[in-house]
């Protein structure tokens, strides 16, 4: 059976076929999907899909895209929200250089701020860094009893030793499939299979063969077939340790 790590079910790209996809998933073994927030807004929806669907569980955060106008209040309710048993993580936070936009320092003040979330509530973190590596190392540094995902991870095989010494684990998705994605297939060679989770940041990132449309959990075994070939192991060897990483980050009884 297969968990999703990373998705964004409750995203406007669903909004007509949502229920119809998330209840045809266990049928296609996907046992379980973690809903990841990206804003205010995505935090109560995320709540909203938690509630309704006994096989999601979610992540409640604020995208470093969307940190300006946050405030401590904005905190408080995340942290109260945390109690939610099926919650099972901070993010998706951390920093994403991309843009110009919000202002560098504060996407690390809320980073930080959100890292303490972590440490308030006993949560593991799920990372977004785009472009923004060195800031990114030094920020989970000053947190060394927080641990977590770093999220769609896209930096060289030297820097995935950096978050390896300090105990994260991979969510790698449907990039790896991408003929023109030879760093991270470097990296997943390099990368234990036991610091290795699934994720598919659907709708974003369809692997390939369906490249450039929505992306969704039924799109998984193109991953892990990826994986395996990468790792020299079989889709199933995979499936299954990735499985067990995911039960184990999120602490998970499945």
């Amino acid at each position: 059976m297969i968990i999703d790590s990373h998705a964004h079910y409750d995203d406007e790209a669903f909004a007509e076929d949502r229920e119809e996809l998330l209840l045809s998933l266990k049928k296609n073994r996907i046992a379980n999907v973690v809903n990841v927030s990206a804003s205010l807004e995505g935090v109560d929806n995320t709540l909203e899909l938690v509630e309704q669907y006994d096989f999601i569980y979610g992540a409640l955060g604020v995208h470093p895209n969307e940190v300006a106008e946050l405030c401590e209040k904005d905190m408080e309710d995340i942290r109260k929200k945390c109690s939610h048993d099926r919650i099972v993580a901070i993010g998706e936070i951390g920093l994403d250089y991309y843009w110009p936009e919000p202002d560098h320092e504060i996407q690390k003040k809320w980073f930080r701020r959100q890292m303490d979330l972590c440490r308030e509530t006993n949560l593991p973190v799920i990372i977004h860094s785009r472009e923004a590596c060195k800031d990114t190392l030094d920020i989970l540094r000053e947190y060394p009893d927080v641990s977590g995902i770093i999220h769609c991870y896209s930096y060289t095989r030297e820097a995935a030793r950096d978050y390896l010494e300090m105990g994260y684990l991979f969510g790698i998705g449907g990039v790896v499939t991408f003929q023109n994605a030879k760093k991270l297939k470097e990296a997943v060679q390099y990368i234990p299979m036991d610091r290795i989770v699934l994720e598919t940041d659907a709708p974003y990132l369809a692997p390939v063969p369906f490249r450039g449309k929505r992306n969704s959990s039924l799109y998984i075994p193109y991953m892990i077939a990826e994986i395996a070939r990468c790792k020299g192991i079989s889709p199933e060897e995979v499936e299954r340790i990735a499985w067990e990483n995911t039960c184990r980050v999120f602490r998970i009884n499945a």
